[in-house]
């Protein structure tokens, strides 16, 4: 069993690969009702590391998990700039839900997915920000930078801790929870971040997608944020509430991966009946 299907092992999906607007596209796919896609972050092991809410998410909704192109198993492309994503998604959304579905969209890659909302909102039921950078001036921690360029440069164990201990507010109690599963992501994590063209979208997606979305959005929008995010600071998810007026709901303890820190949580949020 490879370390990517310890991630996945046990999970009520399905695993395939498809042909999304040209780019070879790996997708988890599973559950019925609603659509929803969840969307990863700018993380080198793609959607995998929403295992730990899958089997919930779906007993409500027909899932559809994709690695973004560059990350995860999908193929690269020359470059993910805003035009190629929303290609690729327009596709995807084709191609597996049968009407407009909720979007899930987390941390570097949630810039991209709210510049596709605001151009192509009719395709989107509903939209979720989850520790999302571009809803606002961010400039990115000068911690955050060196470790990011250390673990881009050597994934070594040692830099794979350094990071973690950022993203989360109390790793050790992560790990203590499902120590198996963990060692396995940290693990097919680090071994996608030796890839070059996982580091060449990496790099991109740090540099286009840390830039404020200045686009209207007409989706009806939430913003979902770890009370303790060191990658994102709430403070900047509050601005953008109060400035858009969009709703904030607020994950107490967790750092910037509720739905692997905190799951039951992130759960009660993204399944509660939108007021």
């Amino acid at each position: 069993m490879t370390v990517r299907e310890r991630l996945l092992q046990g999970l009520p999906v399905d695993e395939r690969r498809i042909d999304v607007g040209g780019v070879s596209t790996v997708v988890l796919e599973g559950g019925d009702g609603a659509p929803l896609v969840l969307l990863h972050g700018g993380i080198e092991c793609g959607g995998v590391y929403w295992a730990p809410v899958i089997p919930a998410l779906a007993e409500q909704h027909r899932l559809v998990v994709p690695d973004v192109p560059g990350l995860g198993q999908s193929d690269p492309v020359a470059r993910l700039d805003q035009a190629t994503f929303d290609r690729w998604l327009e596709a995807l959304l084709e191609l597996t839900c049968d009407r407009p579905p909720m979007v899930i969209a987390h941390s570097l890659v949630g810039t991209l997915a709210a510049r596709f909302a605001a151009t192509h909102g009719e395709q989107l039921q509903r939209l979720v920000l989850y520790g999302v950078p571009g809803i606002g001036p961010y400039r990115m921690p000068i911690g955050l930078q060196l470790m990011a360029v250390r673990f881009a440069l050597h994934p070594s164990e040692a830099n794979m801790e350094r990071f973690e201990r950022w993203a989360f507010a109390d790793l050790d109690s992560v790990r203590r929870r499902d120590p198996d599963w963990m060692r396995a992501f940290t693990t097919y994590t680090r071994s996608r971040a030796r890839v070059p063209h996982v580091k060449r979208t990496m790099r991109y997606l740090v540099t286009t997608c840390t830039k404020q979305v200045r686009d209207q959005i007409d989706v009806p929008t939430m913003l979902l944020w770890g009370a303790r995010d060191r990658f994102v600071p709430l403070a900047l998810a509050e601005e953008a509430s109060s400035r858009l007026g969009w709703p904030l709901q607020v994950l107490d303890n967790a750092g910037h991966v509720p739905h692997i820190e905190r799951p039951g949580a992130f759960l009660e949020e993204v399944t509660r009946t939108p007021r």
